[in-house]
C-alpha cells in the first residue's frame, strides 16, 4: 500500500457530510454540493477547486454514458405515458383485481426477469408497475425498495451479466486464474457464498408475501399509504417531476395498441441489450433505449400524433428526469473526489492489520460495504478491493481455490452492492428512488433497516465460514 496516497482521515469528512445532510436536510443535492465544497477546501485547492473537480467528474465516457441513458429513459417514459400505454397495462393488471400480495410479488418477478441490466431494471419495472402499485396502495417507498433489491442483488449472482464480466475480469493473472475462462468459472463458483444478494432477494419474496411484516420507517409509510391514501409522504420531493408523471394520452376517446406502444419497445431494448451480450460480450443498455426511443418516436407518428407534440413530450420526458440528473452529477463528483482525497485508501489501511484467514471473508464483506457506501459505487470498489483481498485469500489458501477464496470473492460482490443499498450517493439506489417517483432520500431511510438486517445476516454466516475453515 505504501505507493498509494491518501488524506487520511479527511478524505472520509466529505461522505460523512454528504449522508448526514441529505438526512438532516431531506435534499440530497443541497448535502452532495456542499460536501464537495468542504471536499476541495480540505484537499487544499480552494474554492476553484469546485469547478475544477465537476469538470474532471463530468467531462469523461461514464458519465456522459449515464447521462445520455437517463434523457433516454426519460422520453421513454414521457412516450410511454403520451400513448397511454401505461394506462392500458396497468388497466389490463387491474382487470384481474389482483390483491396487494399478487401485486407486490408480481413487481418483485419482473424485477427478477429483467436480470440484465441494473440500469435498466429499476426505471423499466418502477415506470412500469408505479401505476398498479399506486391503485392498490403499495407506497412507493415500497416500490422503490422492490425494484431497487432486485436490480443489483439479481445482475451480482447471475453469471452472465456485466457484473460477472467486469469481476471475472479482475481475477485473471491472479494464480491459478490464468484466463477468462478460468475466472468466470471461478466466479460462478462463488455465487452461492455471495450471501447479501441472496439473502436480499428471499427476503424482498418474503415481505411481498407477508411471510415477514414490515418495520421501521417502511411500516410507517405503508400505514400511511393503506389508511390516509398518501402514497408519498407530505411535502416530498419524487425524483421524477410533476412535468413528467403528469402527461396525459394524447387521444382521449381511445386507447392505442398496447402491443405497439408498450410491449414491442420493451421487445427492442431486450433484444439490443441481451443480443449485444451475446454477440458482443456487452450489453449496449444506452443504445437500447435509444432504439426504442426512436421506435416509439415512429410508431406515434405513425398512429397520427403530430410530431411537433412528439418533440414536446420527449423535451417534457428530458425536463421530468432532471432531478435525477442533478444528484447523479453532484454524486459523480463526489465519487471523484473521494478518489482523489484516497478515501477507499485509507479505509484499507486502517483495517490491514486485522487481516487474517478467519476474518477475511467478513472483514472484506465489511470494508466492500463501508467504501461504496462512502463512494457511491459498487465497481469502483470491486476495482480496489478484489485486487487486494483475493490474493490474500489465495496465499492464505496455499494458492489453491477454497472456500475461503470464494467467500472472499463473494464477500467483495456482495459488499459493494450492501453499501450501494445504504448509500444515498449510490447511482442504482438514484435509478430506483426515480423508477418508483419518490422522495430520494425517504428511499434511502425506508430500505436502510432492511438492507443492514441482510447485511448483518451475510456478516455472520462470514464470520462463520472463515472461523470454521
Amino acid at each position: 500500500m505504501e505507493d498509494l496516497t491518501t488524506l487520511g482521515f479527511i478524505s472520509i469528512i466529505p461522505p460523512i457530510i454528504a449522508v448526514v445532510l441529505a438526512f438532516w436536510l431531506r435534499d440530497t443535492i443541497l448535502a452532495l454540493g456542499i460536501a464537495c465544497v468542504v471536499g476541495v477546501l480540505l484537499a487544499g485547492e480552494g474554492l476553484l477547486g469546485f469547478p475544477n473537480l465537476m469538470t474532471n467528474a463530468l467531462g469523461n465516457t461514464d458519465f456522459s454514458w449515464i447521462l445520455i441513458l437517463e434523457l433516454a429513459i426519460g422520453v421513454l417514459i414521457a412516450f410511454f405515458l403520451r400513448t397511454g400505454a401505461i394506462n392500458s397495462f396497468a388497466d389490463m393488471v387491474g382487470r384481474r383485481n389482483a390483491s396487494r400480495k399478487r401485486i407486490g410479488i408480481g413487481t418483485w418477478f419482473m424485477g427478477l426477469f429483467v436480470f440484465f441490466s441494473d440500469y435498466f431494471s429499476p426505471v423499466f419495472v418502477g415506470a412500469t408497475m408505479r401505476k398498479v402499485t399506486d391503485k392498490v396502495k403499495i407506497s412507493r417507498e415500497k416500490l422503490a425498495y422492490i425494484i431497487d433489491s432486485t436490480s443489483a442483488p439479481v445482475a451480482v449472482i447471475v453469471p452472465f451479466t456485466a457484473w460477472a464480466v467486469f469481476i471475472a475480469g479482475l481475477l485473471i493473472g491472479m494464480e491459478p486464474i490464468q484466463d477468462e475462462t478460468e475466472a468466470l468459472r471461478v466466479f460462478t463458483q462463488s455465487i452461492p457464498f455471495n450471501f447479501y444478494a441472496i439473502i436480499t432477494v428471499i427476503m424482498v419474496f418474503l415481505i411481498v408475501s407477508g411471510v415477514l411484516r414490515d418495520f421501521g420507517p417502511m411500516k410507517k409509510a405503508e400505514e400511511r399509504a393503506i389508511k390516509e391514501g398518501k402514497l408519498i409522504r407530505d411535502k416530498s420531493n419524487p425524483l421524477i417531476s410533476d412535468e413528467l408523471t403528469g402527461i396525459k394520452p394524447y387521444y382521449k376517446d381511445r386507447l392505442l395498441s398496447i402491443f405497439w406502444n408498450f410491449f414491442m419497445p420493451v421487445v427492442v431494448i431486450i433484444l439490443v441489450a441481451v443480443g449485444s451480450y451475446i454477440f458482443m460480450g456487452s450489453a449496449l443498455t444506452m443504445e437500447a433505449f435509444l432504439a426504442a426511443v426512436v421506435f416509439l418516436g415512429i410508431v406515434m407518428r405513425v398512429q397520427g400524433i403530430p410530431m411537433k407534440d412528439i418533440m414536446d413530450t420527449a423535451m417534457r420526458g428530458i425536463k421530468g428526469i432532471m432531478p435525477a440528473v442533478m444528484i447523479l452529477v453532484f454524486a459523480y463528483a463526489i465519487n471523484t473526489l473521494s478518489e482523489n482525497m484516497g478515501t477507499a485508501v485509507y479505509l484499507i489501511q486502517i483495517t490491514e492489520s486485522w487481516m487474517n484467514p478467519g476474518l477475511l471473508p467478513a472483514i472484506t464483506f465489511l470494508l466492500a460495504a463501508v467504501i461504496s457506501f462512502s463512494t457511491g459505487t459498487s465497481w469502483g470498489t470491486y476495482g480496489i478491493m478484489i485486487p487486494i483481498a483475493v490474493p490474500l485469500a489465495i496465499g492464505f489458501a496455499g494458492g489453491d481455490i477454497n472456500m475461503v477464496v470464494l467467500a472472499t470473492i463473494a464477500a467483495v460482490a456482495g459488499g459493494g452492492v450492501f453499501g450501494d443499498h445504504c448509500s444515498p450517493l449510490s447511482d442504482t439506489t438514484i435509478l430506483a428512488s426515480t423508477g418508483a417517483a419518490v422522495d430520494h432520500i425517504d428511499h434511502v431511510r425506508t430500505q436502510l433497516p432492511y438492507a443492514i438486517l441482510a447485511g448483518m445476516l451475510g456478516f455472520a454466516v462470514y464470520l462463520v465460514i472463515g472461523l470454521a475453515a
